[in-house]
């Protein structure tokens, strides 16, 4: 598994999934705070660049299908602003079958913002559930293990 010091797609240490995002005009509402359906987009840029730097190809012909999810359980607990620089932090919890348990976070400084409980079930081409494959779980698997 690279340890994937990637300027765009962030990188992994301790189990953890970080990833840099710049707080964007086009992000924040008429108040200048960030508009609270964007603490989902950036934790989905989180978990895609996550399973890009285990090496996991959704949508490419061959891959293993795509992530829906299913249940998320957000707290909003502070603002982010405008130019603010955020860190989106993926932990994977669990996984059996075709789901996977996931913990984000999105810090400013270290400052937790926002927290998700994330329920994610891999779909067959067809729409159907489909268990992980084993490239997947032994990549996640290696992520639950690096824990300090």
């Amino acid at each position: 598994m690279p340890d994937g010091r990637d300027r765009t797609s962030g990188y992994i240490a301790d189990g953890v999934h970080r990833l840099q995002v710049r707080v964007y005009y086009e992000d924040t509402d008429m108040s200048g705070a960030v508009y609270h359906a964007n603490y989902l987009r950036f934790c989905e840029r989180g978990r895609s660049d996550c399973l890009r730097l285990l090496g996991i190809k959704l949508h490419e012909p061959s891959g293993p299908g795509g992530f829906v999810v299913r249940r998320m359980a957000c707290d909003f607990r502070k603002p982010a602003a405008i130019d603010d620089l955020l860190t989106v932090e993926t932990r994977f919890r669990e996984m059996a079958g075709a789901r996977m348990e996931l913990q984000q976070s999105v810090l400013r400084e270290g400052d937790t913002l926002f927290l998700a409980d994330v329920t994610a079930a891999l779909l067959d081409r067809q729409g159907r559930p489909k268990r992980l494959p084993p490239e997947l779980h032994a990549a996640v698997k290696s992520l639950l293990e690096s824990k300090p």
